[in-house]
């Protein structure tokens, strides 16, 4: 895993600090990681969630 590659995929896909769930499964799944790990890089980069598939986050 490259964590600087992947980081900065989210940096160019963030506005307003949000990105949305599909793109955060794109990432994920471009990188071969886990949907939970990317989600603790977005906790760590500060980064929301935002047009959640199941309806979660707005």
């Amino acid at each position: 895993m490259d964590r600087t590659k992947i980081e900065g995929t989210i940096k160019e896909k963030t506005k307003d600090g949000k990105l949305p769930c599909a793109v955060c499964f794109k990432i994920a799944e471009d990188f071969g990681i886990s949907k939970k790990e990317m989600g603790k890089i977005l906790n760590e980069m500060k980064v929301k969630i935002g047009q959640c598939q199941l309806g979660c986050f707005e």
